[in-house]
């Protein structure tokens, strides 16, 4: 009996690691034919070109703004329901996640009815604050899509700290804010890096919700995706190629980055 067991708990491990190693070898597949799609020469040709660097420079800071404004909105919304106890806390919890559910696509048309054409989005225009059709409006669509990411994230990290360490800082003189930043922030460092890691990374590669934002306008609201989306609609494959390189070098390097430093916080 006991060698039946020993065989069947090797052939159980056996077939699981099988199905992992087929979806491996599946993704990397798909990589590598994207890769190889095309010449080395045109690919760095594409690389070099205006359309590629613009629309690099466009989606580094459109990402980068709209990541620090999820970190700003997401980490003390993210440490009062993971702390405090209060009516509706449940309901607060399922709204802030609700964008994960929401298809981007359904996302960028609530934002574009929202900021162009209510009363609100039309007195924000003529004060000149513009999110439709520009560069405003991408890192619009980023922030709604990706803050729950790091909402997510930071609610993780602050359930994972003892709260007692906050209790002793506030013993010790200490305010309830001021051991939030010298005590808990700190503690919550790797959680934080991770968040702000993944929200990046999905960031840079959002497209559908800054579609219906901004536009899809060569050189203007051109980020990666976006450049990615024009250049295989007019048959510009290795622009294309470019784009998609650029964007699987950054999902690679994030997604390296961020399991390094999520241990420390149950994600999901």
């Amino acid at each position: 009996m006991k060698i039946f067991k020993r065989l069947y708990e090797k052939m159980f491990k056996i077939i699981t690691m099988m199905f992992g190693l087929v979806l491996a070898f599946f993704i990397l597949v798909l990589i590598v034919g994207i890769l190889t799609h095309t010449t080395p020469g045109a690919l760095l040709e594409s690389f070099l070109s205006e359309e590629i660097r613009f629309a690099i420079r466009l989606s580094l800071m459109t990402s980068v703004i709209s990541t620090l404004c999820c970190i700003i909105v997401a980490v003390p919304a993210a440490y009062a329901l993971a702390r405090y106890d209060f009516k509706g806390k449940t309901i607060l919890n399922t709204i802030l996640d609700m964008p994960l559910a929401l298809p981007p696509l359904v996302a960028g048309v609530g934002l574009l009815i929202l900021f162009g054409t209510t009363s609100f989005g039309k007195s924000l225009a003529e004060a000149g604050i513009k999110f439709v059709f520009t560069a405003q409006g991408i890192i619009l669509a980023q922030f709604f899509v990706n803050m729950p990411f790091m909402f997510r994230v930071m609610r993780s990290t602050f359930q994972g700290i003892n709260p007692r360490y906050e209790y002793v800082a506030q013993t010790l003189g200490s305010t309830e804010g001021g051991a939030f930043w010298r005590v808990t922030l700190p503690m919550a460092r790797n959680g934080l890096m991770a968040g702000a890691i993944i929200t990046w990374c999905r960031g840079i590669g959002e497209f559908g919700a800054a579609l219906m934002v901004a536009g899809s306008t060569r050189m203007q609201t051109e980020t990666l995706p976006i450049s990615l989306y024009l250049n295989m609609s007019t048959g510009e494959l290795p622009l294309a190629i470019a784009a998609a390189a650029i964007l699987i070098l950054i999902s690679i390097v994030s997604l390296f980055i961020f399991e390094k430093f999520s241990g420390f916080a149950r994600v999901f």
